[in-house]
């Protein structure tokens, strides 16, 4: 009895597992032509991932779309524009440079050179600073004594 119940938990848990396998391609050059087009369109829903790569519902209904495009005979070009008609240059992975990407192309270019313009400025302050302080004589004394060795060391 024993015996049974742990088989039976073994069995449970390996269908647990279990997922339907994706069907087989019947044009392997069209899936071939649709996985390439998907891992260059952007999930709106993950953003991180392209549509080939997501697992979520609007990316598996996008790659539907795609593969019935290009079944229809679209060519990739007219399956980018459609996409990029609907959801806008963001779908891209790859956007085009226009007027209106360009944040997107120069921003972070942009970033760098406020940040290392902000740092040098910044170090150049701070070292202006530490020259025009001066020492006063009973400190530049006892920097000269602890230089020499003459001073008295503390903890």
């Amino acid at each position: 009895m024993k015996r049974l119940g742990a088989f039976i938990l073994v069995l449970c848990a390996a269908l647990a597992g279990a997922a339907d396998a994706p069907p087989a391609a019947e044009d392997p050059a069209l899936e071939k032509r649709v996985l390439r087009l998907a891992s260059e369109l952007r999930c709106l829903v993950c953003q991180n991932q392209s549509i080939a790569d997501s697992n979520a519902d609007l990316a598996s209904d996008l790659r539907k779309q795609v593969r019935e495009m290009l079944k229809a005979g679209k060519t990739d070009a007219e399956v980018r524009e459609f996409m990029v008609q609907r959801y806008g240059d963001f779908v891209l992975y790859k956007p085009p440079v226009k007027t209106t990407t360009m944040l997107l192309w120069g921003g972070p270019f942009a970033l760098l050179v406020v940040g290392i313009t902000a740092l040098v400025f910044a170090l150049m302050r701070r070292r202006g600073r530490i020259d025009q302080q001066e020492l006063t004589p009973e400190e530049h004394e006892r920097a000269k004594a602890l230089l020499s060795g003459d001073g008295e060391s503390r903890s």
